[in-house]
């Protein structure tokens, strides 16, 4: 007998309200009463071969406020009035089944009102306890303008800002006087803001709301969808794993987990291929692979007036998540940076909250975090550290980290940085030829054990699209020119790969020869242009085309 169920509480005081069985519909609305502080969903009985339950929260003007979803290893989601903003009168509740063999029928979308229903039922029960260890994942609109006055180094794409499209502020270069907050993204008023390709941008949209269509069934996502913020991480030849990330309107992605086979660069959605808690939405954080124990780490980040320092491990073998109660000390932070080095993870810089009315501050501190200890320490540093900044990059090589640009409000920072690892000092780095101009929620990879490449970023006023790569030998800037990578972008992500469908060359031992000069490939996912276009394109070329120009 199939008894699967799907539930929700929208009181203490209430009995759980069954929204979707094994017979029924595939999809059900429910009105939440404006009295309701919490709303539980949850899910009984054998999941069977049903992939997930998507569940979203509307507000009146069918504008989603948060979104989670139900998976045979996440059976239970919770929102509190107080962590949405936007919950206000008229919040509908819709949640709909993937998979199985639900009766579909014509997908009629049943809108339940309850609003009369605020009293206690003679038969109310307790509502059930959430799960420990499991996460909801949501989204929310636009922050009030005064709610995020003084907050000077919040992510700019959390900003409302009073300027128009034409008029968006500049953010001051070092030096320069201090000025006003200025947003990463500017999103035209009335733009959808969908995934797209640079190729297929549409014109801006006139004035007004867009109207949302009734809910339809409709066919499963084959590529991510648009977004910047997020983490890709590659884990091995034929696969990287792409994390997190925040669309149009300031949304979070309600597709957050995919994996990249890269053997016909095809996507495949990866959020119900793991079991465990995965971690809740975010952006700005950091997500690293360390081969040796092959397991990612995802570690901060933040989501509306959330910032997190929890880590969590996706085991690549075993497909498991699973959180780390670490002892230690490490703040919350978002848009720092994170280097592999000998098993240990170094977390420098990033943006962490400070209580109203002070303006969130960026770091300048350096923590590691020891995977085998489970433990966060802070290490002895001496030298010439860089001055406090977020939306920096680093790169290790050669037993040295090297940090470049980044922003602490109102400086943008085109300075480059070294840590010594085996001395733990930091030292400026004195660089040869023309540098890349001030810049944040830039791109940057290595491509050999003496190069790495910066593309695009964000200047405070536009996104950019020029690429630099940096010789670690002569500490030589070298600007280059390539047309695929012509399109402005900030936010995105970079990786490069030894691809498996590459012809190598072998010893007669059957280890590869120059492991150094192995073809590899740079790959470019996502970003956002300023202009309110978020992209889900997937850019490749060959690392040799660089370097042939370097």
């Amino acid at each position: 007998m199939d008894d699967f169920g799907v539930y929700v509480v929208l009181g203490v005081n209430d009995a759980p309200l069954k929204l979707l069985c094994a017979n029924g519909s595939a999809q059900f609305s429910v009105a939440v009463p404006q009295s309701s502080q919490q709303v539980v969903l949850f899910s009984r009985g054998r999941w069977g071969d049903r992939v997930c339950v998507n569940a979203e929260l509307n507000d009146a003007d069918r504008v989603p406020i948060t979104i989670g979803k139900l998976t045979p290893y996440n059976r239970c989601l919770t929102w509190e009035q107080w962590e949405e903003e936007s919950w206000t009168e008229g919040v509908m509740l819709t949640v709909s089944l993937e998979g199985g063999h639900l009766a579909k029928g014509d997908m009629m979308n049943l809108d339940l009102t309850l609003s009369m229903k605020e009293y206690t039922p003679e038969s109310a029960v307790a509502p059930p306890p959430v799960r420990e260890g499991k996460r909801k994942r949501g989204q929310t609109g636009e922050d009030d303008e005064e709610e995020n006055r003084g907050k000077e180094n919040t992510c700019p794409i959390d900003v409302v800002s009073s300027f128009s499209e034409k008029s968006t502020p500049l953010r001051k270069v070092r030096g320069q006087s201090r000025g006003g907050q200025t947003r990463l993204f500017l999103q035209s008023e009335g733009q959808e803001g969908a995934a797209l390709t640079p190729q297929n941008t549409p014109p801006p949209r006139g004035k007004g709301r867009p109207t949302k269509t009734p809910t339809t069934q409709t066919a499963p996502l084959v590529n991510p969808s648009g977004r910047w913020g997020q983490s890709l991480c590659p884990i091995d030849p034929q696969t990287a794993i792409l994390i997190g990330g925040q669309g149009s309107r300031m949304q979070f992605c309600k597709d957050p987990m995919w994996k990249l086979c890269t053997e016909d660069m095809s996507w495949v959605p990866a959020e119900t291929l793991a079991e465990g808690p995965t971690p809740e939405a975010r952006i700005g954080h950091t997500a690293t692979y360390d081969p040796d124990s092959k397991r990612i780490f995802v570690f901060g980040g933040s989501k509306n007036k959330k910032w997190f320092n929890d880590v969590h491990i996706l085991d690549t073998q075993s497909w498991k998540w699973s959180t780390v109660e670490a002892q230690g000390k490490v703040p919350p932070l978002a848009y720092h940076s994170c280097s592999m080095f000998r098993g240990e993870l170094f977390v420098l810089g990033g943006v962490f909250p400070r209580p109203h009315p002070e303006p969130d501050g960026c770091s300048d501190s350096l923590y590691i975090f020891d995977p085998h200890l489970s433990i966060w320490y802070q290490p002895i540093v001496t030298g010439d550290k860089p001055a406090p900044r977020s939306g920096h990059s680093a790169c290790v090589t050669q037993g040295k980290i090297y940090v470049f640009g980044g922003w602490d409000t109102p400086l943008c920072f085109n300075d480059m940085y070294m840590l010594d690892l085996g001395l733990m000092e930091f030292s400026s780095v004195q660089t040869n030829g023309s540098p890349p101009s001030p810049r944040s929620w830039h791109g940057c990879v290595l491509l050999s054990d003496s190069t790495f490449v910066v593309h695009g970023g964000y200047n405070g006023n536009q996104a950019l699209n020029d690429t630099f790569t940096f010789n670690t030998d002569t500490n030589t800037w070298t600007e280059l020119v390539h047309p695929q990578l012509s399109v402005p972008r900030a936010g995105h992500s970079i990786i490069t790969m030894a691809l498996a469908n590459q012809n190598l060359s072998f010893e007669d031992d059957g280890k590869e020869r120059n492991s150094d000069r192995n073809p590899k490939t740079l790959l470019v996912f996502g970003g956002g242009d300023n202009e309110g276009n978020f992209y889900s394109d997937l850019t490749t070329l060959t690392v040799a085309e660089l370097l042939d120009q370097n």
